[in-house]
């Protein structure tokens, strides 16, 4: 019989909002119990979808923290392709952000987290578009690798792999790729190369997650035969946090901040439905592991440990855990004697956790710098100190990666500090740190990760850390710690972010696109930051001969590590309309140094350095403007003011507070930033006044919003109503459907070839019901749909115009493309009420 009353989350200490990510855990005494358990299950799931937040957070809960089994999720991508709503990072950087949020929500659930190499490149309508842009051979070949290395007896799905065309292409490709790869792992003949690292491995049980959303309604799921579905009940209440599955759930999800998720717990009864689809079905339909033997009797010379480690939970005192330490002492060295390698490794770690937390021994590596450079030298100051009666001994630690052993012989005594220190020499070979998977220049559908042993890795690899080696009744155990930096902040208190490894000089140019008009120059910022202390050199910006660079280079010297200095090069263009990319180029002793140090710093994550090269789109554009002054309502974040700027335009960030009729005044255009009527909740109280300034003879622009709910339904003057409809194929013909608007002619001419060289997505969420006030401009589809007609629509109000549009500017102007900057241009330039018939060209 299943006893609920000590169930707890070994990981739920990290449920709380900490100001940020990389804080130790450390664990209750409910908490340890329920690790305890988990040691004592021998059982493995593998949750499969396609992006960071597709993961159903509440089956997860339930079979990590209830079932006790090792549940792990393979996202095939990490949600480079999506938008942010914490911050301006798109792209790789967002797929930075969403993968510590993933594994933030990990910590909380209880799983572990997987990645393939597949890039998140934007919304997909089928299986058969997304297999054209990913390498379907390397993503099935990661998919693979995922099983054989972590060896899951059952597998579920969480999109359905026979309808295509019904949700995104990512999703059904997921569960398509994982129904092709549950027998492949167990094929020497599938990517045989991967058998030097990992054996093949066949899974029991191949499953969908179903639910009511499948089928369209509740009432349609209530008529379905089940006939081919298990349930179970997932609504489990854990008295000794005093949380339900549902609520834990929640909070994994809740940690999806820059898309938005946060969620509210539920409780009570909840059930999940999981439809057969491959290997041995189940009989009674009662255990998902059936015909799995769950228990140390799997593993050869397993069962004396599985009965010392029940006779550890059945005598586990929760007033003094640490009474359980000489049993799980001898239960570690019991599973170093195992001769197979999987679970020998899985439980070896969980063990050595386990045995910390009993005995409150608290074990740190702090560093006295947070960056270093490789070759230089860093102090570390250690921490060591057993909180419990057990006899334990510092033996010595060893510092990685340089692999140096110092022996110390300390008596770790009951709640006596140990703090020796380091001088530790980091190799001239070590890595800087960075998202490995950023190291190098993907596709637009797959990053490159060549070392097979790294493929899945969730998280940055550091190679500073520091192995204390301790002595517990007799016993040498190694635990691993990675090197830290902490500080203490006057608001948030204890800080801790991770050592990062720095390259001695970084530069970053101030803008990432910069417009040329005509043949004028332009003076290109650069900012040289030392990585370390004293060095001098000479900075570059490196362009094409046709362009004129002045000076040719520029002498730096930086005294200390952190300084920066602040440089200007005369940029003259081509002649020649044309694109062209400058790289800034810091050399010291002869050495090049070409990168950018970028950091994302959100408090619900691990603070990321990203290195990536120093570079800017320089644009030779013959762009028009008028001299319109512009307000900009920021939404759920973008850096169209930057590109705005670069176009000429004054632009003024305005807080919704600061919306009133005198301060419009000043203004010629007011701009809504991306989801700004999804995000911005004053913009409810604020419409009458935008609608005024329209009506007075000026412009307002509002850029996409979802179909989500919005803070108010009178976003327009006129009845509009968003929809899902977009145009995912960047390349996709774009027909003029009035050919003679102001909008496709005054300043700039807009032709075809203004539409070429878009990025990732033409635009999202077009209105598909609006007003006759409305002239919609462009028409556009994807291959095989119908026209969609609402990417821009422009209408007359009072003397000004109102203007909506669904064509994503936030992803164009930021990557420089030229048409977006002359059509944007045009937008703002409109003047007086346009009412123009439509008037489709002639196809």
């Amino acid at each position: 019989m299943r006893k609920v009353y000590y169930k707890s989350l070994f990981i739920f200490i990290l449920a709380i909002q900490i100001a940020n990510a990389q804080k130790p855990q450390k664990p209750n005494s409910a908490e340890i119990y329920n690790q305890i358990q988990k040691l004592n299950f021998l059982g493995t799931v593998l949750y499969i979808a396609a992006h960071p937040d597709d993961e159903n957070t509440r089956l997860i809960s339930y079979l990590s923290n209830d079932v006790h089994a090792r549940t792990g999720y393979l996202s095939l991508t990490r949600g480079d392709g999506g938008q942010n709503l914490i911050g301006p990072q798109l792209r790789e950087l967002l797929g930075v952000i969403r993968t510590q949020e993933l594994l933030e929500a990990r910590k909380i659930d209880g799983g572990e987290q997987f990645f393939s190499r597949a890039n998140d490149f934007g919304y997909s309508k089928t299986a058969e578009e997304t297999l054209q842009i990913w390498d379907k051979d390397k993503v099935l070949s990661d998919l693979v690798w995922a099983i054989r290395k972590f060896q899951p007896d059952v597998i579920i799905n969480r999109f359905d792999h026979r309808t295509s065309g019904s949700t995104h292409g990512h999703h059904t490709t997921s569960a398509m790729l994982s129904v092709e790869g549950f027998d492949m792992a167990n094929n020497p003949a599938s990517y045989p190369e991967q058998l030097k690292l990992v054996p093949v491995w066949q899974p029991k049980r191949l499953f969908f997650n179903t639910s009511w959303w499948f089928y369209g309604s509740r009432e349609k799921f209530e008529a379905a035969n089940k006939s081919n579905l298990i349930s179970f009940q997932t609504g489990i209440y854990y008295p000794t946090i005093g949380k339900s599955n549902q609520e834990i759930a929640a909070l994994s999800r809740s940690r999806h901040q820059s898309q938005g998720f946060g969620n509210t717990g539920t409780r009570g009864e909840d059930s999940e439905y999981l439809e057969f689809l491959k290997g041995e079905s189940l009989k009674d339909k009662a255990s998902l592991f059936e015909g799995v033997d769950t228990s140390w009797n799997r593993v050869k010379g397993g069962k004396p440990i599985g009965e010392l480690l029940t006779q550890i939970i059945n005598q586990y005192d929760f007033k003094n855990p640490s009474a359980s330490i000489p049993d799980l002492v001898k239960a570690y060295t019991m599973i170093q004697a195992l001769e197979e390698e999987h679970w020998k490794n899985v439980k070896s770690e969980e063990i050595k956790n386990i045995i910390t937390a009993c005995s409150g021994l608290y074990l740190e590596a702090v560093a006295n710098t947070q960056e270093a450079t490789p070759g230089s030298a860093i102090k570390l100051k250690l921490e060591a100190i057993n909180r419990s009666a057990i006899n334990m001994q510092l033996v010595s630690v060893t510092t990685l990666p340089e692999q140096k052993n110092t022996l110390l012989n300390t008596d770790l005594k009951n709640n006596i500090l140990n703090n020796p220190t380091l001088e530790i020499q980091l190799p001239l070979s070590l890595n800087y740190t960075q998202p490995y998977w950023l190291k190098e220049k993907g596709t637009v559908g797959m990053y490159v990760v060549d070392d097979q042993k790294n493929i899945g890795i969730p998280d940055i690899i550091r190679e500073t850390k520091v192995i204390f080696s301790i002595k517990i009744n007799g016993v040498e155990i190694p635990f691993e710690r990675t090197i830290v930096y902490k500080y203490t902040d006057d608001v948030k208190g204890e800080m801790y972010n991770f050592l990062d490894i720095v390259p001695p000089v970084t530069t970053a140019i101030q803008d990432k696109v910069i417009l040329f008009s005509g043949t004028k120059s332009k003076y290109i910022g650069v900012t040289i930051k030392a990585g370390k202390n004293d060095i001098k050199g000479d900075l570059k910006l490196d362009l094409p001969k046709d362009w004129t660079v002045s000076p040719k280079s520029i002498p730096f010297q930086l005294d200390k590590k952190g300084m920066e200095q602040t440089v200007y090069f005369e940029v003259t263009p081509s002649d020649q309309s044309c694109e062209v990319v400058a790289k800034s180029i810091a050399t010291i002793d002869g050495v090049q140094y070409d990168k950018e140090q970028i950091t994302i710093n959100y408090d619900h994550i691990t603070k990321q350095q990203v290195l990536k090269t120093a570079e800017v789109k320089c644009i030779r554009l013959d762009l028009k403007i008028n001299g319109e002054k512009i307000a900009y309502i920021m939404g759920a974040g973008d850096e169209i003011p930057k590109s705005l700027a670069q176009m000429g335009y004054k632009v003024t960030i305005l807080k919704p507070e600061e919306i009133t009729p005198e301060r419009m005044e000043s203004f010629d255009v007011v701009m809504t930033g991306v989801r700004a009527y999804n995000t911005v909740q004053a913009l409810a109280n604020k419409q009458n006044i935008l609608f005024d300034f329209v009506k007075g003879g000026k412009t307002m622009i509002v850029q996409y919003n979802t179909t989500d709910e919005l803070v108010t339904q009178n976003i327009a003057p006129y009845p509009l109503e968003i929809s899902s409809d977009r145009v995912t194929e960047e390349n996709a013909e774009v027909r003029f459907l009035a050919p003679k608007h102001p909008a496709l002619n005054y300043p700039n001419t807009i032709t075809q070839s203004d539409f070429k060289g878009w990025k990732q997505e033409q635009g999202l969420y077009y209105p598909k019901q609006f007003d006759k006030a409305f002239t919609p401009i462009l028409s556009s589809n994807d291959k095989g749909e119908s026209a969609k007609d609402g990417a821009l629509l422009i209408a007359p109000y009072g003397k000004g115009n109102y203007i909506y549009t669904g064509l994503s500017f936030f992803r164009e102007l930021p990557e420089g493309v030229p048409g977006a900057y002359k059509l944007l241009s045009n937008m703002i330039s409109i003047k007086s009420p346009v009412t123009i018939p439509n008037q489709k060209i002639k196809q």
